[in-house]
C-alpha cells in the first residue's frame, strides 16, 4: 500500500513536470495569451500607447451606459465615461470624460507625445481634440476651438515630416478631400482629391473609407483606397504617381476592411526603399450579402509592393486563412503579427461572422511560401471595433469588439467584449531570456531622452553572449518604433526602423555600449517619441523611449 502510494505521487509529479514542459514549449513556439482585466469598462474602439507607458482607449459617446459613471451635472442626466487611461505598470483603469462623439474617428501622436484626435459622428464629425499624457493620472481631453473644414467620419490621419507638427486628415464617409491640423488659421479650405471619387462604391458603403496612408522616403504620401493607390505630393496638391491595381476582386478598404504596414525601413539602403504590405479584405459584394444575412468568405491574400523607385509590381501570397477586420502589428524584430478580425463578412454592425481566433506571424525575409506561421489561439472573439497595440515589454495589448449599436451582453451573435488581453509572441518566452539584452539604458544629448536627426546616441545593455558582427547580418540590431493610433484595423503612423550602429564595445561584467545613429531626417521618421529595442538574434529586449527632434 505504501509502495503504491509512492508510485502514485511519483506519477503525479511526472505528469505535472511534463505538463509544465509542454506549456513552456508551446509558449516558446506559438506565443501565449493572458487576460489582464475582466473589464476595461469601455469598448476599446480606438487605442494609442503614450510615452508614459499608459494606453488611451475610447469608444463613442452615443454608445449608451458604460462601466464608469461620471458625476452628474446639476439637474442633468446621468453621465458616463467613454474614454479610459490604462496604466501598464499598475494594471489599472482611470475613466476620463470625452465630450463630443468620437465614433469611427482618427488620430495621430504629435512630436511632444500628445494625441491629436479628429472627427467622429454627428456633432463630433468636425471636432479636433487633444490628450496630453502627463504621467501623473491628472490629464484630460481638451477640445479645440477651431473645427475641421468638413465632416470626417471614417477618415485617416498621418503625421507629416514638417517642423510644425502638421497632420493630414484624409477622406471620410462621402467626403472626397483632405485637410490639415492643427489649423494655422480659421476656415482653412480642404483640398479636393479626385482619387477618392474614383474609388468610391456607393452600393458597397464606399469601400474606400479609412484610406491607407504611408509616408514615403521622399516626403510624399502613399494613399491606397479600395484596390487602387497613388503617390500624393500634398505640398503641391498633386498626384505624382499612379500604382498598379492590387490583383483580385473585392476590396481592401472599409467596410471591406483589410490592414496594412510599411515593412521595416533600414539604414543599409539609407532608408530609401519603402515597401508596403496589405493583407485581408472582403469579397466583392460582401456588404450587400451581409445585409441579407449571407456572410461571404473574406480575402486570404496579401500584397507587397515597393513604392519607391520606378518599377512597381504587387507580389501576392496567401495567408493560412481568410481574414477581414484584422490588425497588423510590426514587432521589434521586424516580423509582422496579424491578429483580430473575422473569416467571413465585412465591417459594420453584425456584418461579420466566424471570428479569426488564430493570429498569424509573417516573416518578410523568408522565401515566398514559407513566411506565414499560425500562433496560439484565443478564446475571445475580436471583431468589429476591436484594437491592438505593441507595448514596450514586447507584448501586444488586445481589447474591444462590439458590432452592436450599444453595449449588449445578452442574446446577440457577438456580445460586447470588455476583457483586456495581452498576447506574448513566442520570442518573449522565458526559454529565450538567456539571449535577451537586459538593463537597457538609452541616452541622447547630454544624457537626455532626445536626440537630433543624424546624431549619435548611446545604448547600454547587459548580454552574456559573444556578439557577431558582419556587413550582411548583425547578430545585434537596434530598432526604433513609432507607436500608432489604432482603430478599425488601421495603425496610423506605425513604422519600424533598423538603425545604424557605429560602435559596439564590451565592457566589464557583460555590459555592452553602443553608439547608435538617429534617422537622417523627418521624412524617414517624423519627430516624436520612439521605442528603442535591442534585438539579439531575433530576441527583443524591453523597449525604452527616445525622442527624435529637429535641432
Amino acid at each position: 500500500m505504501g509502495l503504491n502510494h509512492h508510485y502514485k505521487v511519483l506519477l503525479l509529479a511526472l505528469s505535472i513536470l511534463l505538463l509544465w514542459h509542454s506549456t513552456n514549449a508551446s509558449e516558446a513556439t506559438n506565443g501565449r495569451w493572458d487576460t489582464l482585466l475582466n473589464s476595461t469598462g469601455v469598448v476599446a474602439m480606438h487605442m494609442a500607447l503614450t510615452h508614459h507607458n499608459t494606453v488611451i482607449m475610447f469608444d463613442q459617446t452615443g454608445q449608451g451606459p458604460t462601466g464608469y459613471r461620471l458625476p452628474a451635472r446639476r439637474n442633468g442626466p446621468r453621465r458616463y465615461a467613454h474614454s479610459v487611461e490604462y496604466d501598464l505598470s499598475r494594471n489599472r483603469i482611470r475613466p476620463i470624460e470625452i465630450e463630443s462623439d468620437t465614433l469611427c474617428s482618427s488620430g495621430s501622436i504629435l512630436s511632444n507625445g500628445s494625441l491629436i484626435q479628429t472627427g467622429g459622428f454627428g456633432s463630433g464629425s468636425r471636432r479636433i481634440r487633444f490628450f496630453r499624457s502627463c504621467g501623473n493620472g491628472r490629464c484630460d481631453w481638451r477640445e479645440e476651438r477651431n473645427h475641421l473644414s468638413e465632416d470626417r467620419w471614417f477618415a485617416s490621419n498621418l503625421r507629416l515630416p514638417e517642423n510644425d507638427d502638421r497632420v493630414i486628415v484624409l477622406g471620410g464617409d462621402n467626403v472626397f478631400s483632405y485637410e490639415f491640423v492643427p489649423k494655422r488659421v480659421p476656415n482653412e479650405r480642404p483640398f479636393n482629391l479626385p482619387f477618392l471619387h474614383n474609388t468610391y462604391e456607393r452600393n458597397e458603403g464606399g469601400n474606400n473609407l479609412y484610406p491607407i496612408i504611408h509616408l514615403a522616403s521622399d516626403g510624399n504620401l502613399f494613399v491606397f483606397a479600395n484596390r487602387d493607390s497613388i503617390l500624393l505630393d500634398y505640398k503641391r496638391d498633386k498626384v505624382v504617381k499612379t500604382y498598379p491595381r492590387i490583383p483580385g476582386r473585392g476590396s481592401r478598404s472599409y467596410p471591406s476592411s483589410g490592414s496594412s504596414v510599411i515593412l521595416p525601413l533600414s539604414h543599409k539602403n539609407n532608408f530609401d526603399e519603402v515597401e508596403v504590405m496589405i493583407c485581408g479584405g472582403a469579397a466583392y459584394g460582401a456588404l450587400a450579402a451581409a445585409q441579407r444575412g449571407n456572410f461571404l468568405a473574406a480575402k486570404r491574400t496579401c500584397g507587397r509592393m515597393v513604392i519607391t523607385g520606378h518599377h512597381h509590381r504587387w507580389e501576392m501570397e496567401s495567408m493560412p486563412g481568410p481574414r477581414v477586420m484584422n490588425d497588423m502589428i510590426v514587432l521589434p524584430n521586424g516580423n509582422i503579427l496579424i491578429i483580430n478580425g473575422a473569416r467571413h463578412g465585412c465591417s459594420g454592425s453584425n456584418y461579420g461572422s466566424n471570428p479569426s481566433l488564430v493570429p498569424y506571424l509573417y516573416k518578410p525575409k523568408r522565401p515566398t511560401g514559407s513566411r506565414f506561421t499560425t500562433l496560439a489561439s484565443t478564446r475571445i472573439a475580436r471583431m468589429y471595433h476591436s484594437s491592438a497595440v505593441l507595448l514596450p515589454d514586447g507584448r501586444v495589448l488586445v481589447a474591444g469588439s462590439n458590432p452592436n449599436h450599444q453595449y449588449a451582453f445578452g442574446d446577440v451573435p457577438h456580445p460586447t467584449e470588455l476583457r483586456l488581453q495581452a498576447f506574448s509572441p513566442a520570442n518573449m518566452a522565458r526559454d529565450f531570456d538567456h539571449r535577451r539584452a537586459r538593463n537597457v539604458t538609452v541616452k541622447g544629448r547630454r544624457n537626455e531622452v532626445w536626440v537630433g536627426y543624424g546624431e549619435e546616441f548611446g545604448v547600454e545593455f547587459s548580454l552574456n553572449e559573444k556578439v557577431r558582427r558582419n556587413n550582411n547580418d548583425d547578430q545585434v540590431v537596434f530598432t526604433a518604433y513609432a507607436p500608432p493610433f489604432n482603430t478599425h484595423g488601421m495603425s496610423m503612423n506605425q513604422r519600424l526602423l533598423v538603425l545604424r550602429c557605429n560602435k559596439l564595445v564590451r565592457g566589464d561584467g557583460g555590459l555592452w555600449r553602443a553608439n547608435v545613429v538617429a534617422p537622417p531626417s523627418s521624412k524617414v521618421a517624423p519627430a516624436g517619441y520612439y521605442m528603442i529595442t535591442v534585438v539579439n538574434g531575433g530576441i527583443p529586449s524591453r523597449s525604452h523611449w527616445i525622442r527624435f527632434i529637429h535641432v
